[in-house]
């Protein structure tokens, strides 16, 4: 496929829905993204849409991350010759066809049981950079043999334990990732409120944590827990859910037992991964110091995401990173945050051109992905719309959400009267206030 005409060309895509309109036929998932939002929480659990839709606090954060957006509008310019649009952007000396990331999500397996399989290999089918969440629901290893041709990233959440990270990182290496994104703003876990009022939490129950349960340091570090187990753990009340979530337990674990689920059920090793797994999945204590440590871990480029501030983004290049990446985690961990797009000129002013700057939080069109671009974004991740397009239907819909957003950006590009991203900047824009 040629970075002059990827799949997802606007036209074409508009051509392909109508022609197959002829017949009776409607999209795989719906090109609006409300009634895609729609569509996917009918498909899910309320435990699985709570995870994934839901944000800090009273969801302010998610609020004025899309509200940022209307403080922009695109000001088209008629009467330009835009028949041959280029999408194409220079990304860690990567040439992609598109300006999309796929953004990390964790516990996919909540949308889909084929999860992260299935969102690399349509991010794979697109050319589309897919980050790997450090909370996956299926090792780092079979998602690369599952989509071997794909541009996988690996993102990290700074361990507790040195030793742990230094492994995901190398496994995250020999496994054919191009870079690495290191997550800064999940040194706590956010009040997120939906989740709290159901009392779920999918690492509790096992889900979400195969990159640790597949790891030799961790599987390590549950075998030091469990032959030194809690001699007065706190009482667990028997009911239908305690059984199904020990099940659950049993069967993620099973990897760590070498056993069967049966034989997992009676082993300490399942519930220690748990225990561990809590224990040590971030840590407070992570300074701008302690990520030298990751270059000594590997060669790939690093990118540090969570970045809200000017003056943390001076610190990260200063820090020695290869990539900025705007981001208030989808407003899942700060509620009343500053949104990503009103800080993204600031930011992008800072870095002035020493690294690539990533944004996200809020896009949920190419239309939103324009105004981004115009305002200096160098590449725009996409989270929670590829998410909801694998709960509808599966890699199909991720692939399927993905190319209505490079289709709607194609389409925005050319009737704003540019033929490259290249040419956006904030003359492009208006302010709408």
């Amino acid at each position: 496929m040629s970075i002059e005409a990827p799949h997802g060309r606007g036209r074409e895509v508009q051509s392909e829905i109508f022609r197959a309109g002829i017949s009776g036929a409607r999209p795989v998932v719906p090109t609006d993204p409300v009634r895609l939002a729609e569509r996917a929480e009918a498909a899910l659990s309320a435990e699985a849409h709570a995870y994934l839709a839901g944000g800090a606090g009273s969801e302010q954060t998610m609020t004025a991350n899309r509200a940022a957006f209307d403080d922009w509008q695109i000001w088209p310019r008629p009467a330009r010759n835009v028949a041959d649009r280029d999408l194409s952007v220079e990304l860690l000396g990567h040439r992609s066809p598109t300006p999309y990331v796929m953004a990390p999500i964790g516990v996919l397996e909540l949308a889909h049981a084929d999860a992260d399989r299935a969102v690399a290999r349509a991010a794979a089918s697109l050319e589309i950079p897919c980050v790997l969440s450090n909370q996956a629901s299926i090792p780092m290893e079979e998602v690369a043999a599952a989509s071997p041709a794909g541009q996988r990233w690996f993102q990290l959440y700074w361990s507790a334990s040195d030793e742990l990270n230094r492994s995901l990182l190398g496994r995250a290496e020999a496994s054919g990732c191009t870079a690495v994104v290191i997550t800064l703003d999940t040194h706590l876990l956010g009040w997120r409120t939906r989740d709290l009022d159901l009392a779920h939490l999918p690492f509790t129950r096992a889900l979400g944590i195969a990159q640790y349960t597949s790891d030799p340091v961790f599987a390590q570090l549950v075998r030091d827990r469990a032959a030194h187990p809690d001699p007065d753990p706190p009482a667990v009340r028997l009911t239908p859910r305690t059984v199904a979530a020990g099940l659950t337990i049993a069967r993620k674990g099973a990897p760590l037992t070498g056993v069967g689920v049966r034989e997992s059920l009676r082993s300490p090793l399942p519930r220690a991964a748990v225990e561990t797994f809590l224990a040590v999945f971030s840590t407070p204590q992570l300074t701008w110091a302690d990520l030298a440590r990751a270059r000594e871990w590997t060669s790939l480029p690093i990118i540090v995401k969570g970045i809200v501030h000017p003056d943390d983004a001076t610190a990260a290049l200063e820090a020695g990173v290869d990539g900025i990446w705007v981001s208030n985690h989808g407003g899942r961990q700060v509620d009343r945050s500053v949104p990503t797009l009103a800080v993204l000129p600031e930011i992008v002013e800072r870095v002035a051109g020493q690294a690539p700057v990533i944004f996200d939080s809020g896009v949920r069109s190419g239309a939103d992905a324009l105004i981004a671009l115009a305002l200096g974004a160098s590449a725009v991740g996409i989270g929670r719309p590829y998410a909801y397009g694998l709960a509808v239907a599966g890699a199909a819909g991720v692939r399927e959400v993905m190319r209505h957003l490079i289709g709607e950006l194609d389409i925005s590009l050319g009737l704003a009267g540019h033929t490259s991203l290249a040419e956006l900047g904030p003359q492009t824009l208006r302010p709408a206030r």
